[in-house]
């Protein structure tokens, strides 16, 4: 992996991600929060539903756009994490960095966490 993505991966905050709608097939893209824990890309929303976390359970590969200190748009793919214990462990380690802890029952309930694993690098 070239160490710009590497370095953007790990520090930058924001990034979009393209996915492939469940109904219509067409393409869709929107702006989400970067998280990563030692290198593992992870995706998660705030409880509630969302399109975009909806679409990658149908059409788990998607696009994924850095756009902060480099611009690189990367092929990926998600994995829905469905173990309770697993997404307590990813949850409190990512709120604890984000100091959002007290949302952690809501986001065990009601949002979604996916592994990203990337395709061409």
């Amino acid at each position: 992996m070239d160490d710009n993505i590497r370095q953007a991966l790990q520090n930058d905050t924001l990034v979009d991600i393209t996915t492939t709608g469940r109904k219509s097939g067409k393409q869709h893209t929107v702006e989400v929060g970067q998280r990563q824990i030692d290198g593992q890309v992870y995706l998660s929303n705030n409880p509630g539903t969302r399109d975009w976390a909806a679409n990658l359970l149908t059409n788990p590969e998607f696009t994924y756009h850095l756009k902060q200190s480099v611009q690189q748009a990367l092929k990926a793919q998600a994995t829905p994490i469905r173990d309770e214990t697993v997404r307590r462990d990813i949850f409190t380690t990512l709120l604890t960095k984000e100091d959002r802890m007290e949302q952690l029952e809501a986001r065990m309930e009601r949002s979604h966490l996916f592994k990203v694993e990337f395709l061409d690098i």
